[in-house]
């Protein structure tokens, strides 16, 4: 795991002014890699790679970046781990094309793979996950490529004539050629989605490189380059969905541990110490279940607990850890310990960020470096085998209510408003005990008027749309600004799926997870130097799950179905059985207690008039609602105050 950067000054520049200035990029990613760090340029054209290396593979000199292939025609600064370059070396032998290799890393292997196969053919070989720029040297072409399900960050931008790109946007922002203009048609994304989608960021003329894709920029028409996939989730699903798995319950579970184990296996590959997140949930348990498996040795596993009611996973994780026979590490996190990591999120996420459970996996990430450098992470399992609670309500609610005429689904949701959410959640809370499990849902009256919100919508798709919105017209909030089309409102882009559960699982894939989960991941476990792998989105689980029935991923009223039963071969049923929590800090109360004053500060009706971004009104009057106890806006606010103390910290 490493940062890169880098630009090309198309009209040249002295060595020295190329090298300060790569230097002062490098630096604000030190810690993406702390243990070494190089440059490489090229002042006859103007280009400058940079990199920072968190050394996990062939820790020796032989793995500085940035690095030139054998034959002197390629130079790359690469973020990432490309897990099977081992086989990729043994094919390049059989192919008589192998170099004499310096060293064991995945980069040089990447490297000569480019000299022997092109760049692109070698994309389709890799698994892993990747970011990278190199330099074509014979054509004098830049490509940007990035790993298919956009676990590694790639941003770039042209500024007058200068390219900047790199793994996160503070490196871009040291340029002196940066501009930092606010895109206020972002920030409508941004309220919506808690996160800026790709390929959009929040400044104006900065772009994420969408996963999937390549970018080549050749000397004579730079500006003029597009994005193209090298591959598509949609076709990963349609492939899928055309080909499926003809076989039995058991067949399908031996397939998918199959699977699991190899993807798991690879991934264990490190010449550093190596643990997991766990959190005792059906994903996170999955994952250390089969690294245990294949170990000798006790696996390290890390969770964290709140003692707020409601917030605590400790405890479940810690039953699966003694279980599987884990070396488990738990820390209870007082409120002042995730207090304070608040001020630094600005500057940890680089552009506004909307997701609270950035406190505890930052957190989490905090505790698992003090004994480790690279952690497994179960992420991935929801949108793959139909763990979110909105896949049942469009399986069950949604298809039934679909039936009644409009005026009888606006009158139960006007019934279901009738009763507070707070008095939802008592009355759930005294009738638990005579409800099946899978009605047994955290946080009920919130979800009780998230669902006459839904059925308020005309079909499906405004369903999924709504359910996945933050806030609902960000337009109207935003002064002069337009809201983009993105995946979820361009029906071109849409998966071909046989249902609408399916549907909202590959778009949640392809949005939600990119843009969302894995940026949180991303920042958090780097700003702690610490590198993270997700086993379940190795691309060949994800077309995998695509050929499973999805009569094996939700079943009975219950998602993950298939998953829990390749669990259930090595935990206890009773051990991870239980409603699904979400990874979360008790944000509410702490609105109305501890961060108070902050947020009052922030969110006051004349800055907000002053700084111009917001209409006040919508604002005010949740956070008044919310300040009273009548609603829990905790995460509408959240996402504001993120922009608040982002715009704050970056003025």
């Amino acid at each position: 795991m490493c940062g890169l950067t880098g630009f090309w000054k198309w009209r040249g520049a002295s060595r020295e002014t190329l090298r300060g200035h790569a230097q002062d990029m490098s630096r604000q990613l030190t810690h993406r890699g702390p243990d070494d760090s190089g440059l490489w340029c090229d002042e006859s054209v103007g280009i400058v790679l940079a990199q920072r290396r968190l050394s996990i593979l062939d820790l020796s000199d032989a793995g500085h970046q940035p690095m030139q292939s054998a034959c002197g025609r390629y130079v790359i600064a690469f973020n990432g781990e490309i897990y099977n370059h081992l086989d990729m070396r043994k094919r390049l032998a059989e192919e008589g094309a192998a170099p004499a290799w310096r060293g064991h890393s995945d980069t040089e292997t990447l490297l000569a793979c480019f000299a022997a196969w092109d760049i692109e053919r070698t994309l389709q070989h890799s698994v892993g996950m990747f970011a990278f720029a190199v330099w074509d040297r014979q054509q004098r072409t830049l490509i940007l490529a990035r790993d298919r399900m956009g676990e590694k960050p790639l941003y770039y931008g042209w500024f007058g004539d200068t390219l900047l790109f790199g793994s996160e946007l503070k490196a871009l922002k040291a340029h002196p050629a940066f501009k930092g203009n606010v895109d206020r048609d972002a920030l409508t994304l941004f309220l919506r989605h808690d996160c800026v989608p790709a390929p959009y960021t929040i400044y104006q003329g900065t772009f994420k490189l969408c996963p999937g894709h390549v970018l080549r920029i050749p000397i004579d028409a730079p500006k003029d380059a597009q994005p193209l996939p090298y591959w598509r989730y949609n076709d990963a699903v349609s492939k899928g969905l055309s080909e499926p798995l003809a076989c039995s319950d058991a067949e399908a579970t031996d397939a998918l541990e199959r699977q699991l184990r190899t993807s798991i296996s690879a991934q264990m590959l490190s010449d550093v110490p190596l643990g997991a997140f766990l959190s005792g949930g059906i994903d996170s348990s999955t994952i250390v279940a089969l690294m245990q498996a294949s170990s000798r040795r006790p696996i390290k596993t890390f969770t964290i607990g709140f003692e707020e009611n409601g917030y605590d996973e400790a405890i479940h994780a810690g039953e699966v850890a003694e279980y599987l026979g884990t070396e488990h590490t738990e820390l209870y996190v007082r409120p002042a310990d995730a207090l304070a990591v608040i001020p630094q999120l600005p500057s940890i996420f680089c552009e506004p960020f909307g997701d609270s459970s950035q406190v505890p996996t930052f957190l989490v990430s905090q505790l698992t470096r003090r004994e480790v450098t690279v952690a497994l992470s179960g992420d991935g399992g929801d949108e793959l085998f139909g763990g979110y609670n909105r896949y049942l309500a469009a399986r069950t609610t949604w298809r039934r209510m679909l039936h009644l005429p409009r005026f009888a689904r606006h009158a139960v949701a006007g019934a279901l408003r009738t009763i507070s959410p707070a008095a939802w959640d008592r009355l759930v809370a005294h009738a638990e005990p005579l409800l099946p499990k899978r009605w047994r849902v955290a946080t009920p009256g919130e979800k009780a008027y998230k669902l006459a919100e839904a059925l308020l919508q005309s079909n499906g798709q405004s369903f999924f749309l709504n359910v996945a919105s933050r806030w609902k017209d960000p337009e109207s909030m935003v002064m002069g600004a337009r809201e983009p089309s993105t995946l979820l409102t361009d029906s071109d882009a849409w998966p071909h799926t046989g249902n609408l559960a399916q549907w909202m699982m590959a778009m949640d894939a392809q949005s939600y997870l990119p843009d969302d989960i894995l940026v949180k991941v991303d920042r958090a476990a780097m700003a702690n130097s610490l590198e993270t792998r997700v086993p379940m989105l190795d691309h060949r689980v994800v077309e995998l799950a695509w050929r499973l029935p999805f009569h094996q991923k939700i079943r009975d009223g219950q998602g993950k179905w298939l998953l829990r039963e390749v669990l259930y071969r090595h935990v206890p049923k009773k051990l991870v059985e239980r409603p699904k929590m979400g990874f979360a800090i008790p944000l509410d109360s702490w609105l109305r207690g501890p961060l108070r004053d902050w947020a009052e500060t922030l969110l006051g009706e004349n800055r907000l008039h002053q700084e111009g971004y917001f209409d006040p009104t919508p604002i005010r009057q949740k956070w008044e609602e919310h300040l009273s106890g009548r609603r829990n806006w905790q995460y509408a606010l959240w996402t504001v105050l993120m922009f608040q103390a982002w715009l704050e910290a970056n003025r």
